[in-house]
């Protein structure tokens, strides 16, 4: 069952962000060993009402729009635990994982976020970006607990709250998804690790109710466009709209709905570093 906010003493707490679905959330949300913050964009399924009614340990904040990932913004900031799990409506922390990840944390003062392994379905199967983030290029960091990483993924990530919140935490530029390059590149750029710990497991039921194959790719393109105008250099902005356009379809679609947000993003422009665009560069090859 979801921890009790007054049992004790708790070190992280989960904050999951939803819109309109209410069964999964009723489902997932007693599995989390932690305190839990619901952050609702804007349901209009009664899930409000239903978790309050029954789950009253879970604290639910809701909004009057949908603010897509900035709601788990909203939610890391009500937390008082210095560590923050983000869960999505249709995923949870295996037992024992978020101790674990407390653990880890206390040792590593260095690590801003702990990116999760994810076991997907009833058949447990491994995500296979898993094994891109287990073999990452940039190596295992003798400060870290696991192989470095410049990119996570949001509904299987621990992070320290103040090391998120002092980044701004998933910003109303980009939205959702493709929010996590962003925070990750603001992290490393002020000196923070990011790491994959394998030995943490979440799992994740994927929800029947998603978005399709088509408009998935557009979104995420339009992120990808998005954050290289924040935060990477020209080249890189013109590489991916340039590869948008060639593509067609819903990247061409992602590129069209990215300008509408360019001027928003050019507010938020601050370039990184050389050191982390090279390891940028380094993970995105030739």
């Amino acid at each position: 069952m979801a921890a009790d906010p007054g049992a004790g003493a708790p070190r992280v707490t989960v904050v999951v962000a939803s819109m309109d679905r209410r069964e999964e959330l009723l489902a997932s949300l007693p599995r989390h060993e932690a305190p839990v913050v619901l952050v609702d964009n804007a349901s209009t399924d009664g899930t409000v009402e239903a978790v309050r009614e029954r789950l009253p340990h879970v604290e639910v904040v809701p909004l009057p729009a949908n603010r897509g990932a900035a709601a788990r913004t909203l939610g890391a900031a009500r937390a008082t635990t210095p560590y923050v799990a983000f869960a999505d409506d249709d995923s949870w922390w295996a037992p024992g994982s978020l101790a674990r990840a407390v653990e880890l944390l206390d040792a590593s003062p260095r690590a801003a976020l702990l990116n999760a392994r994810i076991l997907v379905g009833t058949s447990e199967r491994l995500d296979p970006v898993c094994d891109l983030l287990a073999t990452s290029p940039l190596g295992t960091e003798p400060d870290l607990p696991g192989p470095s990483l410049l990119g996570f993924i949001a509904c299987a990530a621990v992070v320290r709250r103040d090391a998120f919140l002092s980044v701004g935490g998933f910003d109303d530029v980009v939205v959702f998804p493709g929010e996590e390059e962003r925070v990750a590149l603001d992290l490393v750029t002020d000196g923070w690790g990011v790491a994959y710990a394998d030995e943490l497991v979440i799992h994740h039921h994927p929800s029947p109710v998603r978005d399709g194959a088509e408009r998935r790719r557009a979104r995420i393109t339009r992120a990808a466009l998005l954050t290289a105008v924040m935060r990477r250099p020209w080249p890189v902005v013109v590489a991916r709209a340039r590869a948008a356009w060639s593509a067609g379809g819903p990247e061409r679609a992602g590129l069209r709905a990215a300008l509408a947000d360019v001027p928003a993003a050019l507010r938020a422009r601050r370039p990184v570093p050389a050191a982390v665009e090279a390891m940028a560069a380094l993970l995105e090859g030739p």
